[in-house]
C-alpha cells in the first residue's frame, strides 16, 4: 500500500513540474537581466545591440527565441537603402525565406525612436505583422515612428560595430528581376552567427 502511495506522490509531483515549466520563448534567457546584448557576427564585421526588454519586451523576447535557436544563423541581409535602413534576418543565402514562430504584437508606442543606430522590426502593411526580420536605421527615420497609423517597433541599439553598418549601407545594390526587389547587395552580406553574450553586472 506504501509503495502505491509513494508511487502516486511521485507521479503527481513529476506531472506538476512538467505543468508548471515554462515554454522557451526567450523570456527565461536571462530573466532578470532588462537589457541583454548580442554579438552579431556579419562578414563585414561584428556588431554587438543592446535589447530593451523594459520597453519592449514582447519583440526582445521574440529576438531572442530566434538567437537561441540559432535561426539567424547564416541569414542575409538583403535589402540596403542608403541613409534609410540595412535589413536582413529573414532569408538564407538562396534567398528562401526562414521558419518563423508567428506575428507579434506592435510595440512601437514604447517611446523608442527610429533613430540612427536603432534596431526595430520589419513588418508587412499590417500592424502586428512583425515576425523575425530586423533592420538598423541609418539615420534619424522620422517616418517610421508612430503617428496617425502605427510604426515600427524599436526594441535595441548598437552598443558597437557602428563602422560595420556604415560599409554595409555603402555597397552596391541592384534590383533582382527574378525576385522582383529592389535594393539587393550585388554581393551577399551574410549574418554568419547571433550570440547572446554574458550578463554583466
Amino acid at each position: 500500500m506504501k509503495t502505491v502511495i509513494v508511487a502516486l506522490l511521485v507521479c503527481c509531483i513529476s506531472t506538476f513540474s512538467m505543468a508548471k515549466a515554462p515554454a522557451n520563448d526567450g523570456s527565461q534567457l536571462q530573466a532578470d537581466n532588462l537589457y541583454p546584448k548580442v554579438k552579431l557576427e556579419t562578414t563585414m564585421g561584428d556588431i554587438v545591440i543592446e535589447l530593451d526588454r523594459y520597453k519592449a519586451p514582447i519583440t526582445a523576447n521574440n529576438f531572442l527565441r530566434y538567437v537561441d535557436k540559432r535561426s539567424f544563423e547564416n541569414t542575409i541581409f538583403h535589402r540596403i537603402v542608403p541613409e534609410f535602413v540595412v535589413q536582413g534576418g529573414g532569408y538564407n543565402t538562396d534567398f528562401i525565406e526562414q521558419p518563423k514562430f508567428g506575428e507579434i504584437f506592435n510595440e512601437s508606442g514604447n517611446g523608442n525612436k527610429n533613430d540612427a543606430y536603432t534596431v526595430a522590426m520589419a513588418r508587412q502593411s499590417g500592424a502586428h505583422t512583425a515576425n523575425r526580420q530586423f533592420f538598423f536605421n541609418l539615420k534619424d527615420n522620422e517616418s517610421l515612428n508612430p503617428g496617425r497609423d502605427w510604426g515600427y517597433t524599436v526594441f535595441a541599439t548598437v552598443s558597437s560595430g557602428h563602422d560595420v553598418i556604415d560599409a554595409m549601407s555603402e555597397v552596391e545594390t541592384k534590383f533582382d528581376a527574378e525576385l522582383g526587389w529592389n535594393d539587393v547587395p550585388v554581393e551577399p552580406i551574410l549574418l554568419i552567427k547571433a550570440t547572446l553574450l554574458p550578463q554583466t553586472f
